[in-house]
């Protein structure tokens, strides 16, 4: 492997498989959907990236993952992710993360950051001096039985109306800047863009940055991740 490597990034989402290169070339992407095998996966990026020179591949996973592996399958797609071997299938060797992370690492700005994904649920992740670290927050009870995700994920966004909505994630970002103490926060996802105006000390994302995200793991030596 080279010592500046051509990065090929995926951000595997529910709706959509897209892929950039580090090298500039334009984003393609393919529908992905709840049928969609990590086999399949890896051949349609194949196919999608043909005619496209890389060295190494970053994949941003939509769940917890260990080891360069999914730790179990998404809730969003379809079965066989769980412990497979993303380098085999490319023949490239490959590093894989949560995706909310990958987001997070092409946001970074130094310091202490935390990244709130607003999408389909809500993907949290941490970065401290350099040192990342992908979190499951959005799971944790929040109030009325209901777990963080369910009061700012799409669901509660389509089922309360934007008005409620947003209260929400305001709400829960002042519980999460109060519990983790970050230095500031970065919101992206999807879903940001029906925030007109931000909560205190936080930077709006942008989901073209999990490519950036995808790039940095390979080429930032200083990131721990």
């Amino acid at each position: 492997m080279t010592e500046d490597p051509i990065v090929l990034s995926i951000d595997v989402g529910g709706s959509h498989v897209k892929i950039r290169t580090s090298v500039g070339d334009e984003e393609r992407r393919v529908e992905s959907g709840a049928a969609m095998t990590a086999v399949q996966m890896v051949e349609a990026v194949k196919s999608l990236a043909e005619g496209w020179s890389y060295d190494v591949a970053s994949i941003g996973y939509p769940g917890p993952v260990a080891d360069n592996r999914p730790l179990k399958d998404p809730m969003h797609l379809g079965a066989g992710w769980a412990g497979h071997n993303f380098a085999k299938g490319f023949g490239k060797p490959a590093k894989v993360v949560n995706d909310a992370l990958m987001q997070a690492i092409g946001s970074y700005e130094g310091g202490r950051m935390l990244f709130l994904g607003l999408g389909t649920g809500l993907g949290t992740a941490m970065i401290i001096e350099n040192v990342c670290h992908a979190m499951e927050v959005g799971h944790l009870p929040y109030k009325n039985g209901k777990t963080f995700e369910d009061h700012v994920g799409e669901p509660a966004l389509e089922k309360r109306g934007k008005k409620k909505w947003r209260k929400a994630v305001f709400a829960v970002t002042e519980r999460l800047r109060a519990a983790l103490l970050p230095g500031y926060i970065v919101i992206g996802g999807g879903n940001v863009e029906h925030l007109p105006d931000l909560p205190p000390n936080c930077l709006r994302g942008d989901n073209t940055r999990a490519f950036t995200g995808g790039f940095r793991i390979w080429k930032d030596p200083s990131l721990r991740v």
